[in-house]
């Protein structure tokens, strides 16, 4: 049963269908990883329904919405099979992300700015398929105003530039990209998006970001189910909660600067 928090934790189980498609056949069972999930205390499940199947199938997304009560946020390219999909399928949520046929996960964030005639009308659709919309977008301003006037009510900040300098510890890039992210996300609220974030959160860099008082919510895929391996589903999302609680708890009515942060880290 999920935990209340001001911040939602969504499981990415893209990288349990990632293992099962490896051999072929129905195991490891990524439903199945997501109601062990849903009970240990995650809100919701992510999964990525690519063009070119590689991890999640369409059967998966079906079965995901039928036989899981959690909300069911499917990420998509912005292409007319896609969007046909979610309108059959009716998920809670789409995040419209870039994808590239050639790269092994999502490599930055949806050109909104450079894109939005093309964009607009898919958003438009699924939200009048009453499907909530968010857009995943790199932390910057020109990408936000344009999420804004696009009419989509949420964004997802990518993170993944972040995460990876503090994971090489790359103490003043990491410091600057978190500070790229505090502003982005101070920004996208004050223009009255919801804000969540995602892509390569550690149980580390979770706590770093569910500090920002603006964060709603945080997509979690492949250190969780890394970790599973290791310690199993139910006590990884029970770590990466105990991780979101410790950031919840440094709010003290506002975020602290980043380099804070760090320091308290």
């Amino acid at each position: 049963m999920s935990v209340s928090s001001p911040v939602r934790l969504g499981l990415n189980i893209d990288h349990v269908a990632t293992l099962r498609n490896a051999r072929g056949g129905a195991r490891p069972d990524p439903i199945e990883a997501a109601r062990l999930a849903v009970m240990a205390g995650a809100d919701g499940i992510t999964a990525h329904l690519r063009e070119d199947r590689r991890h999640i199938r369409d059967e998966d997304i079906r079965r995901i919405k039928a036989e899981i009560a959690a909300p069911l946020n499917l990420e998509m390219a912005a292409t007319e099979e896609m969007t046909g999909i979610a309108l059959k399928t009716k998920p809670h949520a789409c995040c419209i992300v870039p994808e590239r046929r050639q790269e092994l996960t999502t490599e930055g964030g949806l050109d909104v700015a450079g894109s939005a005639e093309h964009l607009l009308p898919v958003v438009k659709r699924l939200v009048q398929g009453g499907i909530r919309v968010s857009l995943f977008i790199d932390p910057e301003p020109r990408q936000i105003e344009a999420a804004a006037r696009l009419g989509a009510p949420v964004v997802e900040l990518h993170t993944g530039q972040y995460c990876e300098a503090w994971i090489a510890r790359e103490e003043a890039t990491a410091r600057a990209e978190l500070d790229r992210l505090a502003r982005a996300a101070t920004l996208a609220a004050s223009a009255g998006l919801e804000v969540h974030a995602g892509h390569g959160l550690d149980f580390e860099t979770a706590t770093h970001l569910a500090a920002f008082p603006e964060i709603r919510e945080l997509n979690i895929g492949h250190v969780i189910i890394g970790e599973a391996v290791f310690i199993g589903l139910p006590e990884a999302i029970r770590r990466m909660r105990a991780a979101i609680a410790k950031g919840v708890d440094k709010r003290p009515g506002g975020h602290a600067p980043a380099q804070q942060q760090q320091q308290q880290q």
